[in-house]
């Protein structure tokens, strides 16, 4: 008896609902949990078919469904479980996870049906949706706005360069240009860049395919226009005598592993970076953050134009008189016409197509190279890779 009433207890109560029915689809007891979520009473349910708590069409099929399992034993949810729909009393419908059991008990079958409410759930993923789509047009209209911007900036300097008369003049504009850029633009990315990662750590348990893949084209976006800013802030300090090397000793192949870790997480898929180093030694005495920024821009380089599938070739060396770095890729190539011209600020080669980039990347490469007193030597052909090679004294 003891049993019994423990059992009792326990059904009365559960946190979510429960319901036995017989083999004919008649509710024999529901808990006060399932009233609760239906709306209806005990005296209200007992002894009518389950199908009352049910919405077209499962309303209509279920007797069928019962029939079916006790000819077939093909079951759709007992002992499965999945998500369906409930009606209530006032006839509102929501939706419910169902697991349901069969149990043999005095000669008879009786179906017990566990019930847990997901009204929640669903309104978090559909707020979560929300946001996300919300996200999205704010990011696509500042995108937009920045882009119209920068636009509008360069032509202006365009303009304004067709009257100046003196380098110096266009030197100060270019400047007054870039320090707007890096207080006006960074304030708004960093605030869409946080707001993605907030969402993302929050819609991470629904597993929503589509959250995830809007939240990856809004940090694309982003990561976009930093790097666009990054290569503008950095010409303006190179053009501005702000540069200045700090030399310190420190080892290559320790420095270029945390590189190779960084740089692996932003290749296209299946892309591997290898790295090398030979030599007797590995202690180099170098700026290494500007050596970093070199290295940084041309494995970047290399993965944006190679393709999926492909292998990067990361090496350094130590001789008795240089460091050389090389990076090498089996992508498009750079066309021979357009070689000439690689290192100039704001130039890209025309079979870039729609790949992004400014075309300072390569011009602030060799710049930073010659502030150490190293060299940059490349090989590429089209479709058949690119080779490059920094060379500094030691």
């Amino acid at each position: 008896m003891e049993g019994a009433a423990l059992l009792k207890a326990i059904i009365e109560n559960a946190i979510d609902g429960i319901i036995t029915i017989d083999d004919r689809g008649s509710i024999e007891s529901i808990n006060p949990a399932a009233c609760t979520l239906f709306q209806y009473t005990p005296g209200e349910v007992i002894g009518k078919n389950v199908s009352v708590l049910m919405p077209s069409p499962d309303r209509e099929s279920h007797d069928g469904y019962i029939a079916r399992y006790q000819r077939t034993h093909e079951a759709h949810i007992i002992g499965i479980g999945r998500e369906v729909q409930g009606m209530r009393k006032d006839g509102s419908v929501f939706p419910f996870r169902l697991a349901v059991s069969e149990v043999q008990y005095s000669g008879r079958k009786i179906y017990t049906g566990f019930i847990h409410d997901m009204s929640r759930e669903k309104e978090a993923e559909e707020k979560l949706r929300d946001y996300a789509t919300q996200l999205e047009e704010v990011v696509e209209e500042r995108t937009r706005s920045l882009k119209e911007t920068v636009l509008a900036l360069q032509a202006a300097k365009e303009e304004v360069s067709l009257s100046l008369e003196k380098e110096k003049e266009l030197g100060q504009l270019k400047s007054r240009f870039v320090s707007m850029a890096s207080h006006e633009f960074r304030t708004p990315l960093s605030t869409i860049q946080l707001s993605a990662v907030l969402i993302e750590k929050y819609a991470a348990p629904h597993e929503n395919a589509n959250i995830i893949k809007h939240i990856a084209k809004v940090k694309n976006a982003v990561s976009n226009l930093t790097s666009i800013l990054n290569d503008f802030l950095s010409l303006e300090k190179l053009e501005a005598g702000k540069v200045e090397p700090q030399f310190a000793t420190f080892d290559i192949v320790k420095f270029a592993e945390e590189i190779i870790e960084e740089m692996q997480m932003i290749a296209k898929q299946k892309q591997v970076i290898v790295y090398q180093h030979t030599g007797t030694g590995s202690t180099v005495k170098l700026d290494a953050t500007l050596l970093k920024n070199c290295i940084l821009n041309l494995i970047g380089n290399a993965i944006k134009y190679s393709g999926e599938n492909t292998f990067i070739e990361f090496n350094s060396e130590i001789t008795d008189k240089q460091l050389i770095i090389t990076i090498k890729d089996d992508g498009i190539g750079i066309p021979e016409s357009d070689q000439k011209h690689l290192f100039e600020a704001f130039f890209r080669a025309h079979n870039t197509g729609s790949i992004p980039g400014t075309g300072l990347g390569l011009n602030i490469v060799t710049r930073y190279a010659r502030l150490m007193k190293g060299t940059v030597k490349f090989q590429s052909k089209v479709n058949k890779g690119t080779s490059f090679t920094i060379s500094f004294p030691l």
